[in-house]
């Protein structure tokens, strides 16, 4: 069955003690709905961040923080398993009404393909 990423994202001046009791307990209750109909492999909050990027001469830079300018970032995310795009974007419309955010779902494609 497909996996799909759920992706949270925040914007870069959230302020986590913007988020009230009744989001948690939505968020914990979309949790436990998710993992009953058995479609959660993984969920997780993300922390700071490292980017690696190579240089043309062999060495890899490291800096913090992402590496592309943007007012958001990804603040955590659910690995889903569902029968297709449209049952993964249901779970995410849920998430979306659980955080008051903004989501992004896309497919994983596994190398070499795991059939």
């Amino acid at each position: 069955m497909p996996q799909y990423l759920v992706a949270g994202y925040l914007p870069d001046d959230f302020d986590p003690s913007s988020v009230t009791e009744a989001m948690g307990r939505a968020i914990h209750a979309l949790n436990k709905e998710m993992e009953d109909a058995g479609v959660m492999k993984f969920a997780g909050g993300l922390g700071s961040a490292k980017s690696l990027r190579a240089q043309t001469d062999g060495k890899v830079l490291i800096t913090d923080g992402p590496y592309l300018e943007t007012k958001e970032h990804l603040g955590g995310f659910y690995i889903l398993e569902c029968a297709d795009m449209d049952e993964a974007v249901a779970w995410a419309r849920k998430g979306v009404a659980a955080t008051r955010g903004q989501v992004e779902v896309r497919e994983i494609f596994f190398m070499p393909p795991t059939d």
